[in-house]
């Protein structure tokens, strides 16, 4: 893995999850260590972020690394024109890696081609999210003690949804079977499941959420994003489609969690987060001991 840029998540082969699952272990063991010391790692957020970049800053500050960039396109040289292109090779200059979010889609694939040094995708539009999907297949594995013959319920946006696009092409490289759950607006687009029928890999479609959910080993619950579309009217109409109440977690499997990549609006009621099975403030958390193990695979230190 060693300088390899991470664009999208097939980009890692499966074994290379594995690894990374391993280093998050070990990170989540010892999450402070100075093995960064003289590194510098460039997070570039043309788009708004929380939990990433913080997460991402918090990773690399943990390892004693340095960080330098920005959270916003408005405080930099792109408000006054400059290209993605000429940011990128003026970024790679002074970073020994670079974080990058950007809300056009293919803009990670074509830093990585500028770029002198790895690039890291921490999401571009609504194509992938890779580091995401690192991290959730870290919670997976931590809660379900397995990747292999899960049943994985897909609730929401799945059209736009960079974080379930990801998952569901690293989860097929397991016996997965997948459960997509959305209005019909917002349903997951015919190419990842065609990459399903490819491999085999049973799918089923509906927009009853209650139908199956007891059968469920993880619901991943997304948030219908405003940023995403274009009509007004369509994103009133599916705003609010689905909502996780915790008496609709009655009956479900005993060692069930419910993830959300987050921030969450509506989609999941607050009376679940005292549940045993709501998992996304762990999941959070889990995202700076994968990404510490990101950062580290690709600069060649584990």
């Amino acid at each position: 893995m060693k300088n390899k840029s991470l664009v999208s998540i097939t980009d890692f082969t499966r074994d290379e999850y594995l690894r990374i699952l391993e280093l998050a272990a070990e990170f989540e063991k010892n999450p402070r260590q100075n093995i960064l010391s003289g590194y510098v790692i460039a997070t570039l957020f043309f788009e708004p972020s929380t939990r990433t970049r913080l997460s991402f800053e918090s990773a690399v500050s943990g390892l004693g690394g340095k960080i330098i960039g920005f959270s916003e396109s408005a405080s930099t040289s792109a408000s006054k024109g400059e290209t993605l292109y000429d940011t990128i090779k003026m970024v790679s200059n002074y970073s020994d890696l670079i974080v990058m979010r950007h809300p056009l889609e293919g803009s990670a694939r074509l830093a990585s081609e500028v770029a002198s040094v790895p690039v890291v995708n921490a999401g571009d539009g609504a194509n992938q999210h890779p580091t995401q999907t690192l991290l959730d297949l870290y919670s997976i594995q931590k809660t379900q003690k397995t990747l292999d013959n899960l049943k994985i319920f897909m609730v929401g946006d799945l059209k736009y949804g960079r974080t379930v696009h990801s998952l569901l092409m690293a989860m097929s490289q397991f016996n997965t079977t997948f459960f997509f759950i959305s209005p019909e607006e917002l349903k997951m687009p015919d190419g990842y499941k065609m990459h399903l029928d490819q491999k085999g890999l049973e799918y089923y479609e509906t927009n009853d959420f209650s139908e199956y959910v007891r059968e469920a080993d993880i619901i991943y619950m997304t948030r219908v994003q405003q940023e995403r579309f274009t009509d007004p009217i369509e994103y009133e109409r599916v705003k609010n489609a689905y909502v996780l109440r915790r008496n609709m977690l009655e009956g479900t499997k005993e060692n069930m969690k419910v993830l959300h990549p987050l921030p969450r609006v509506n989609e999941i009621h607050t009376d679940v987060d005292t549940s045993p099975q709501a998992y996304y403030f762990e999941q959070a958390l889990n995202g700076v001991f994968t990404r510490q193990a990101i950062i580290t695979s690709i600069l060649g230190i584990k």
